[in-house]
């Protein structure tokens, strides 16, 4: 190992208690989204970029919804890596119970507590410091470093990764680098793309009593949601070596992501997530609303979906439908340069190589691989994420800062 690299490790060890503090802190700034206000969670990384004496502007799009973004140029010419997280979080629910208050920021137990701590404070915290560790060395660097902590994440980024992509092409580079949650033991190149479609069936209704008078419009629902299961049977052609690169993961996929992960992970699934329908007990509901969440795996294009959608609706000439989200699927090189880096420097600290493999969920990594740019997930174990009891384990926050500071530094001083 250089010697600079064991330096960026000996400062990350100096900094332990700054590290877990930055976090805890950054926890403590409430970021919920919705409403999406992040000037407090903005403000916390900005006191620290100033302290440092780390250069960054603000740019917003929205008055509540600041994006942190900083820029240096290295010694001499070369790649230009962005680093990304957000800083918006799920909001909370209130009437549920945690084992610490979900705003706490509490460290306990050998964890950080809290709303945001692994979705995905940790991940920019380590982009943060990455950031900072790096400026110092930026002489010996080559190309460029861009970090960029994004707001309105949790609803597409319109107002954050969005925009940049959008408005500022400044931020694109040539790779990125972010630490969304997912496992210590795979490393993500892609995601599956979420298709979200609102299904309204209309009937005259009628009085309860009176059913010959009109057909039931939640019947009728009740059964569409029943046939649009076929969508989860349409065949895809993976590209390229993906479908080998991910039945090579598969015993890493279900470990980071939960038994059958693997098995789903290369199908169209789809969750029925609101039904609502009916307006008393003694009336024929004549209108019945259904919000469908379908993903659709690397492989798949939208219009094979909407066709088998299409197909299924002229069986229920009540129903329409209209899409309220869609992302398309995607992916980059799952043998890219940056991504050999992160398992070689896993390897290195940790003695395993993190398996390569696609999201469930959705990031703001889509938004570089859309132009092309190869864009690279390492990030936690979700512990409670979007559920209570949220937390990071702070040993694991540690080895996801050294590896990110690591692979960052091996990518702006590669030949």
């Amino acid at each position: 190992m250089s010697d600079d690299r064991q330096d960026l490790l000996a400062r990350i060890d100096q900094d332990r208690d700054l590290l877990i503090d930055f976090l805890s802190r950054f926890v403590q700034a409430k970021s919920p989204n919705p409403p999406g206000d992040c000037l407090e969670a903005a403000a916390h990384i900005t006191k620290f970029l100033d302290g440092e004496g780390l250069p960054y502007e603000v740019i917003s799009a929205h008055p509540i919804m600041p994006n942190v973004v900083g820029h240096y140029d290295c010694g001499s010419e070369g790649k230009h890596l962005v680093l990304n997280g957000h800083i918006d979080c799920f909001p909370v629910n209130e009437a549920e119970t945690w084992t610490q208050p979900p705003w706490s920021g509490a460290i306990a137990d050998g964890k950080i507590w809290g709303r945001g701590a692994a979705d995905m404070k940790c991940g920019t915290t380590a982009s943060i410091f990455t950031y900072r560790y790096l400026h110092p060395l930026r002489d010996k660097l080559k190309g460029r470093l861009t970090l960029t902590c994004v707001s309105d994440e949790e609803t597409f980024g319109p107002y954050g990764a969005r925009y940049l992509m959008e408005h500022h092409p400044e931020v694109h580079g040539d790779a990125c680098l972010n630490g969304e949650p997912g496992s210590p033991y795979t490393v993500r190149f892609g995601e599956k793309g979420p298709l979200w479609l609102k299904f309204t069936v209309r009937t005259p209704g009628a009085h309860g009593a009176y059913t010959h008078f009109s057909a039931s419009a939640t019947k009728i629902a009740a059964k569409l949601i029943a046939d649009l299961e076929a969508v989860t049977e349409i065949e895809q052609q993976t590209p390229g070596n993906i479908q080998a690169v991910l039945a090579a993961a598969s015993e890493a996929i279900d470990k980071a992501q939960g038994e059958g992960a693997s098995e789903i992970l290369q199908r169209v699934t789809l969750n029925t997530g609101v039904v609502a329908g009916g307006l008393k007990v003694n009336m024929v509901p004549s209108e019945c609303t259904i919000e469908a969440d379908i993903r659709l795996p690397v492989g798949i294009e939208k219009e094979q979906v909407m066709a088998a959608v299409n197909e299924i609706i002229a069986g229920h000439p009540e129903a329409t439908v209209e899409e309220i989200n869609y992302s398309a699927p995607s992916w980059c090189d799952p043998e890219g340069d940056l991504l050999k880096i992160v398992q070689a420097n896993v390897v290195e600290l940790k003695g395993f190589t993190p398996e390569p493999t696609v999201s469930l969920g959705g990031t703001d990594t889509r938004l570089w691989r859309y132009i092309d740019v190869p864009a690279y997930v390492y990030g936690p174990f979700p512990y409670g994420m979007g559920s209570v009891d949220e937390h990071v384990d702070i040993e694991e926050f540690i080895h996801i800062v050294r590896t990110h500071v690591l692979s960052a530094y091996d990518y702006l001083t590669q030949e």
